[in-house]
């Protein structure tokens, strides 16, 4: 949350107070002809609104009518690697952050550099992807939202991830075949995966069970980046009443 410093306030009222009042003093001098009589109103003028205009907002700072309080809420991105969950999460991401909400990003790339002895095993997997609900939850507590964006293959773990992170907490199934996610490999991952050079790679040598249940589903072999991110801003709006 933000909220508006004392001083920020004072600030504003002073600079905006000086245009007024500099207006003010050339209707004066433009009506009387008198330089000293349109300053003296001025400098009145410009004293008692400042008071008033510091007293009228912090009055209204009190005030709850017309403010909505905003629970955070989790994006839980979910997919195949090169299925698209990172694009649209930072789309998604970028539109929150414009629309001011206090909002946090996590990538799997991101979260691997915390960890770097966490592998790729099953059990790894798990263990890696609890260390991040943990770190999710926490934000959580402090009103911050969360865009998470990881493959999460196993079921089980993501089950757990839903327990853990109880509020607001929305599962976003980013769909797309393993062939789809081949063509977009420009780095040829699946290439090295299926030669090999790879182990525990999903879709490849290790499982991916789907969502039973997604709260979204983004069928990105025929969703567009943009209609995607649409679906997710609509759903975000509309369901978590934001």
């Amino acid at each position: 949350m933000i909220i508006e410093t004392k001083l920020r306030s004072l600030i504003k009222a002073i600079t905006w107070r000086i245009i007024a009042t500099l207006t003010t003093i050339g209707l004066v001098y433009l009506f009387f002809g008198r330089l000293d009589t349109a300053v003296k109103v001025g400098v009145i003028e410009v004293t008692l609104k400042i008071i008033f205009y510091i007293l009228h907002d912090r009055g209204w700072n009190r005030i709850r009518f017309g403010r909505k309080k905003i629970d955070p809420f989790v994006l839980w991105f979910t997919g195949l690697p090169l299925s698209g969950k990172t694009t649209i999460a930072d789309r998604v991401f970028a539109a929150l952050q414009k629309k001011e909400f206090e909002v946090e990003r996590m990538d799997s790339h991101d979260v691997r550099e915390l960890f770097p002895e966490v592998g790729f095993t099953r059990d790894e997997r798990i263990l890696h992807l609890k260390r991040v609900s943990f770190l999710v939850k926490m934000l959580e507590k402090n009103n911050v939202s969360v865009v998470a964006s990881f493959i999460s293959p196993y079921r089980e773990a993501r089950e757990e991830i839903r327990r853990m992170i109880d509020t607001n907490y929305v599962e976003i199934y980013v769909k797309a075949s393993v062939e789809t996610c081949q063509k977009r490999d420009t780095d040829g991952v699946y290439r090295r995966a299926q030669e090999g050079k790879i182990p525990n790679f999903t879709g490849i040598s290790d499982t991916y069970d789907e969502p039973r249940n997604p709260d979204i589903i983004l069928d990105t072999d025929r969703l567009t980046v943009e209609e995607s991110t649409r679906i997710v801003l609509q759903y975000v709006e509309k369901k978590l009443n934001v």
